[in-house]
């Protein structure tokens, strides 16, 4: 399988990268279209592809670069779903698959893949749960999303590994035959609706798909507590199991302490991560760890030793009393209202960025603890008027530098000051990341 083959791989990115890498060195004749300039490209990568005889275009996606002499194409996950080759190579009868539904089809049997997804907390979830499995001494590899693209250590595996996968659902959209042998959704909620044709259904659908080949010797791990997965998942042949934070069921939440059927596992008063959404996180990679036989002592040791994903509720410095929390990965107001909810302590909240029509009026509930709102970014004129409707004083600033110099005249010992968005940060940043570290350098400035 994928050898002697033409292969057409639409976007250079990383999951690009390492499969021409990968299908070069099989005996393919692998082509790589990019929309890119070709001087925007990582030279150091271009240059070894090359070497190997891969053949690039960039620039452009000319009518007839893609024809039938192709047996598959490989899409990026962030190309459109209605990308013109996409829909050329379906008339043509060329399968359209990804990079992770190429290398699943060639996993050795002997391994256990843990595919993990959901709206939210699904990269908390893959970093707790692989962290676990590494300390347990069980050989573990990192994919997906947060790690390496699947197909880049398929010739590492050995007999028992485990490979923990976050998968995003510009992934899930393109896979066919991938299987994991523990499935877990963490929640649902409206997001990235504009690349599914603006359907919250289609983007739901999608979503389910990382259960459609599982069977009832596979496990679903599911949100008992999230509606929207409960309804997606109803007719899944999965082995369902359950988490919650409200109600008994395989593993539940009383009195402070994670119990896996009913055996205590975890006194969450002892976790350095904040929120009940991270309990549930917590849940979550706890139960996929006792399916694989670990013991209660390892993952209570890493879970309470677990200071969380960067850029996601980070905690970001402590100066004169007042707690700074980069949650800059906040980019739907779903996010930003778990962020809220994590706190009981009086807080300034960072609001705005690129404008996307998102209703601010949904974050109401919980701003009960915030005593002013920082405005900043395309969508700030939009985030005041918010403000002032229900009566929190408003500092409005184009960039975020410009509006710590008033947090720190608002602040007062046992604050918290927040950065939750709601928004994207194009409108100023090439990704939210570069965001989060100009938060954090500006709280580095502050000590």
């Amino acid at each position: 399988m994928f050898e002697n083959n033409k292969i057409f791989i639409l976007g250079f990115a990383r999951s690009g990268y390492e499969a021409a890498k990968f299908l070069i060195k099989r005996g393919n004749e692998v082509l790589i279209n990019d929309g890119k300039d070709e001087s925007k490209m990582d030279k150091e990568k271009l240059n070894e592809l090359k070497a190997l005889g891969v053949k690039f275009y960039f620039g452009s996606h000319p009518d007839d670069l893609l024809d039938e002499s192709y047996d598959y194409l490989i899409k990026n996950p962030g190309v459109p779903i209605h990308h013109k080759y996409v829909e050329k190579a379906e008339k043509l009868g060329i399968e359209v698959i990804n990079e992770v539904e190429m290398a699943y089809r060639l996993l050795p049997d002997d391994v256990t893949l843990i595919g993990i997804t959901g709206t939210n907390g699904k990269t908390t979830t893959t970093t707790l749960t692989y962290e676990i499995i590494k300390a347990s001494g069980i050989r573990c590899h990192l994919a997906g999303n947060i790690g390496f693209p699947l197909c880049s250590f398929l010739d590492k595996l050995q007999s028992g590994d485990v490979i923990v996968m976050e998968t995003s659902c510009q992934q899930l959209n393109n896979l066919k035959k991938f299987k994991p042998n523990i499935a877990v959704m963490t929640n649902l909620s409206p997001a990235h609706v504009d690349f599914f044709d603006n359907s919250y259904q289609k983007y739901k659908d999608v979503k389910t798909k990382i259960f459609k080949n599982q069977t009832d010797k596979d496990i679903a791990i599911l949100n008992l507590e999230n509606e929207e997965v409960l309804n997606q998942t109803k007719d899944i042949k999965s082995n369902k199991v359950y988490f919650s934070s409200k109600q008994k069921t395989n593993c539940y939440l009383k009195d402070e302490i994670i119990y896996y059927n009913d055996e205590k596992v975890i006194d969450t008063k002892n976790m350095k991560i904040v929120g009940i959404h991270n309990i549930e996180n917590a849940m979550a990679a706890c139960m996929v760890a006792k399916k694989l036989n670990i013991s209660n002592e390892v993952i209570n040791d890493v879970v309470c030793n677990f200071i969380g994903v960067e850029h996601r509720l980070e905690f970001s410095g402590e100066v004169g009393g007042v707690k700074y929390y980069n949650d800059t990965e906040a980019t739907n107001i779903k996010c930003t209202q778990i962020a809220l909810s994590s706190f009981n302590n009086p807080m300034v909240i960072i609001l705005g960025g690129l404008e996307r029509g998102q209703d601010f009026n949904e974050l109401t509930p919980f701003m009960k603890k915030v005593k002013a709102v920082i405005a900043i970014g395309e969508c700030r004129k939009r985030v005041e008027d918010y403000a002032n409707s229900i009566n929190i004083p408003v500092y409005v600033h184009e960039f975020l530098k410009d509006g710590f110099k008033d947090i720190t005249t608002v602040v007062k010992p046992g604050d918290v000051v927040l950065l939750s968005p709601a928004s994207a940060s194009w409108d100023q940043y090439k990704e939210c990341e570069v965001r989060g570290q100009e938060f954090k350098d500006l709280v580095k400035n502050l000590e």
